[in-house]
C-alpha cells in the first residue's frame, strides 16, 4: 500500500519554516533587510531600499559593499537551501526541530568576485543564484542582481565555497 501524499499546505509550511530558520540564522541578512521568496526550489532574494544602503549621496547610488554582501548572502542561502532540499523533501531532516541554532553549518566562502555593471539606484534590489557546481566539498555559484528589469543586472558575482560536511 502506497503512502498518501502530504497536503500541499503542509509541504509549503515545512519549506517556508526551514527557509525562515535559515534566513533568521544569519544576523547580517536582517541588517540588510533582505528577505527571500520561494517558488518550489527556486529562491529570489529581495533587498528593500533604505537610506542606510546609499554609498554616494550625490548620485545617489547603493554602496558597493551592500551590493556585494547582498549577492554573497544570496549565494550562501541558495547553496544551503540546495544542500538541505533533498533531506527536507525525503523526511530525513526533522523540520519541526529546525531553529537558527540547530541548522546545519553554512558554506564558507573561498572567494567572491563582484562585477559592478552599473550604479545601483535608490530602489529595491533583487538577486537570484545559479549553482554551477555542487559537490560534496566544493560549490561554485553565479549570482545576478537587478532592480527594475531582470534582463538588465546592475551587478553579478561568482563565488566558490567550501560545503559543510553531512552528518554520517
Amino acid at each position: 500500500m502506497s503512502k498518501r501524499p502530504e497536503p500541499v499546505q503542509v509541504i509549503k509550511q515545512r519549506r517556508d519554516g526551514v527557509l525562515r530558520a535559515l534566513v533568521d540564522g544569519v544576523p547580517y541578512i536582517r541588517f540588510l533587510g533582505a528577505t527571500f521568496e520561494r517558488r518550489g526550489d527556486e529562491l529570489t532574494a529581495i533587498m528593500p531600499f533604505k537610506d542606510e544602503l546609499i554609498g554616494n549621496p550625490l548620485l545617489p547610488a547603493l554602496h558597493g559593499g551592500a551590493t556585494a554582501a547582498f549577492l554573497e548572502v544570496t549565494a550562501i542561502i541558495s547553496l544551503s537551501w540546495n544542500f538541505m532540499w533533498e533531506d527536507m523533501e525525503s523526511g530525513a531532516l526533522d523540520v519541526t526541530a529546525i531553529t537558527p541554532d540547530t541548522l546545519p553549518r553554512l558554506p564558507k566562502t573561498i572567494d567572491f568576485t563582484v562585477d559592478y555593471l552599473r550604479s545601483g539606484l535608490p530602489r529595491d534590489a533583487y538577486a537570484r543564484a545559479r549553482i554551477t557546481r555542487a559537490g560534496r566539498r566544493y560549490a561554485s555559484v553565479h549570482v545576478e542582481g537587478w532592480q527594475d528589469n531582470h534582463s538588465r543586472p546592475y551587478a553579478q558575482a561568482t563565488g566558490h565555497f567550501v560545503m559543510p560536511q553531512r552528518d554520517s
